[in-house]
């Protein structure tokens, strides 16, 4: 039986199946994250814009206000971090925060508006 070590070795290559290790986090040049980021923004800022009427006042427009901060942080990132696994964790992370701040708001002011029907009505 022979002991084999180094990049041949099956133990020491990176298992291709944690999350860590997949292409998008690793080696990719982040065009996808833009494009399903603008996708997000598009339906985040979108659904935000039909409660800009709604109680709370003005946290539709600060959501609103909020996701393109956020993609505009994404652009920036993709013109400025140097390619590899720092700017896509980047990437990651400033989708998942368009994909809070949307939901979130989109809550609060779903929870506040059947809050006040529930009021009236009773």
């Amino acid at each position: 039986m022979t002991t084999s070590f180094g990049p041949d070795d099956p133990d020491d290559r990176p298992d291709p199946t944690l999350m860590r290790n997949q292409a998008a986090l690793t080696t990719a040049s982040g065009r996808s994250w833009l494009i399903l980021g603008g996708i997000l923004a598009a339906v985040s800022v979108g659904t935000l814009a039909f409660f800009v009427d709604a109680e709370p006042t003005g946290l539709a427009l600060y959501g609103i206000a909020t996701v393109v901060v956020l993609y505009a942080g994404m652009v920036g990132a993709r013109l400025a971090v140097p390619r590899g696994p720092k700017r896509l964790r980047l990437l990651a992370v400033l989708m998942i925060l368009i994909a809070i701040v949307g939901l979130g708001c989109v809550l609060v002011l779903a929870m506040t508006g059947s809050a006040a029907l529930t009021a009236v009505s009773t």
